[in-house]
């Protein structure tokens, strides 16, 4: 059933009309007026409604389609999006966060397989090119959705097991092996999906993504790990807090 939101709009104010549709749709979906998978009136209801013209009411909906608050589908209708999983940009790992946020991670190993390092993995992990390593590769779910395909080379000395990968988080495993993590070097860009990522996601093809691209040491200055992720734009966030020098 559609949801018709309550919605005041000021002609005489300054404001933009689509601006101001677009704020209070947003505002019901932060203060859970409007919850995940709600199913929105589509424009041109919208624009009947409240008296404006449907180029208006379609800039309103565009407008929170582009930031990730509402998803349309052809044939089905424009439905508030499920909730970004926002993580913060620190030497965390996404298995503790999603547990940290009352999300329950899953895995399926994709790949688990020692491999002789070619000279870019040789660089990240600071070894001699064709020393073995681990090459791992993991589709990591949040409650049961995908949510981030997650490529690692490890040391072979700290590899863990396909089955501890399976029930427990990377970094919960190094510490398992007395391994701790300490500082990283993090670039995190974004990119579209190609055809089978966004299969392996259940994302439309091209979809935008996050990446991240990681170097881990641990106390001593050794690389632990090196990873290239990336993660469902629709459905993930990095959330970080600035400081004035």
């Amino acid at each position: 059933m559609t949801q018709p939101l309550r919605i005041d709009v000021d002609r005489s104010s300054p404001v933009p009309l689509y601006h101001q549709v677009a704020v209070a749709i947003e505002s019901a979906i932060e203060d859970g007026r409007l919850t995940p998978g709600t199913l929105l009136e589509n424009e041109i209801s919208l624009a009947a409604r409240l008296g404006i013209s449907r180029p208006t009411a379609r800039q309103a909906l565009q407008e929170l389609v582009d930031r990730g608050h509402l998803v349309r589908r052809r044939g089905v209708g424009t439905h508030v999006a499920p909730a970004r999983i926002r993580r913060p940009v620190d030497l965390t790992s996404l298995y503790g966060d999603l547990i940290s946020t009352g999300k329950k991670p899953s895995t399926v190993i994709l790949e688990h397989t020692i491999i002789a390092a070619t000279e870019d993995a040789a660089t990240a992990l600071e070894v001699p090119e064709g020393t073995e390593v681990l090459h791992l590769r993991r589709l990591r779910l949040a409650d049961d959705e995908p949510l981030a395909v997650l490529t690692n080379i490890l040391p072979l000395a700290l590899a863990p097991t396909q089955e501890e990968l399976e029930s427990d988080g990377l970094y919960e495993c190094l510490r398992a092996r007395g391994v701790q993590p300490r500082t990283a070097r993090q670039r995190i860009g974004a990119r579209t999906a190609t055809a089978a990522e966004a299969r392996l996601l259940d994302e439309p093809p091209r979809a935008a993504l996050l990446t991240m691209e990681r170097t881990a040491y641990d106390d001593s200055g050794a690389v632990v790990e090196f990873g290239q992720h990336i993660y469902r734009a629709s459905r993930y966030m990095f959330d970080t807090t600035l400081f004035s020098s």
